[in-house]
């Protein structure tokens, strides 16, 4: 959906060696939404802005967080991902203390799931897509139980918005949000599958390359100095979290987005969002 001004401006994109989770790939991006926002966030929100977004990929296991938005200093959104060749049966396969609070979990279908009718396809609706080149699909009720191969991807995400007034709102919104981007993205995966299957990682990050400068020069950006290259090559130096950065508590929220002092914070919405049933047959990661 990049356009001029507005998309996914991807910085960096390299090797990045963990010592628990060994090889994987670093990315960072700048997320520029301002019009996306709904009007009633617009409304509290610089004209122009972007979120930094850095993630770490050591499939089966990523991390994306440490979101970073200047105006911000109290907003975070973090999402640890674990992929399985199962069913979404897996009970608490993070093994986190994170999830035994105040959460919610939720299964995903990739076929049956309701999204935003403005990003329907036909193309891309894994009930009708059959492909040509592994001979899968469609996806029929009850693929979960009957489909092999098949792999689940679960998800856990937290977000955190402490403002007063507009906590509740900005993290259901969020949640939303995620949940949406995830069900489309990973239909989009399962529909596209004849377009990488059999790809060598040589051509996946030349196809990379080729997409991340032609995403920047959509909206408006001077390509940057793009790092893409294989694991094993010299690492970079990005430190990936341990677990859930801490909201920073440092910097007051700006003044406009403060409540009337007379009016009572808002109940948090819950902090952890559990989204263990994202399945897509296997090979589609």
């Amino acid at each position: 959906e990049s356009e001029k001004g507005e998309g996914v401006e991807v910085v960096k994109n390299e090797p990045h060696e963990d010592p628990v989770h060994g090889p994987g790939q670093f990315t960072e991006k700048r997320v520029h939404l301002s019009s996306k926002l709904p009007s009633w966030a617009r409304a509290v929100t610089p004209r122009i802005f972007y979120i930094t977004e850095k993630a770490w990929n050591y499939y089966p296991y990523t991390i994306t967080g440490e979101p970073r938005c200047s105006f911000l200093p109290k907003f975070s959104i973090y999402i640890e991902t674990k992929y399985e060749d199962n069913c979404g049966d897996s009970e608490n396969i993070f093994h986190s203390d994170k999830i035994l609070g105040d959460h919610e979990v939720s299964f995903l279908d990739i076929a049956f799931d309701e999204i935003p009718e403005r990003y329907y396809r036909s193309l891309e609706d894994p009930r009708f897509f059959s492909s040509a080149k592994t001979g899968r699909g469609p996806l029929r009720e009850g693929w979960r139980q009957h489909t092999k191969p098949i792999m689940c991807s679960y998800k856990l995400v937290s977000v955190k918005f402490e403002v007063w007034g507009l906590q509740t709102r900005v993290e259901q919104f969020v949640h939303k949000v995620i949940r949406d981007i995830l069900l489309i993205g990973h239909r989009q995966a399962f529909a596209w599958v004849d377009e990488w299957c059999g790809m060598t990682m040589e051509e996946v990050r030349r196809y990379e390359q080729e997409t991340q400068e032609a995403t920047n020069e959509l909206i408006g950006l001077v390509a940057p100095a793009i790092s893409v290259s294989e694991v094993g090559q010299p690492t970079a130096t990005h430190s990936a979290p341990a677990s859930a950065p801490s909201t920073p508590l440092s910097d007051e929220a700006p003044e406009f987005l403060a409540p009337p002092k007379a009016r009572p914070r808002k109940k948090s919405a819950p902090e952890t969002l559990t989204l263990p049933a994202l399945r897509e047959r296997a090979g589609a990661e």
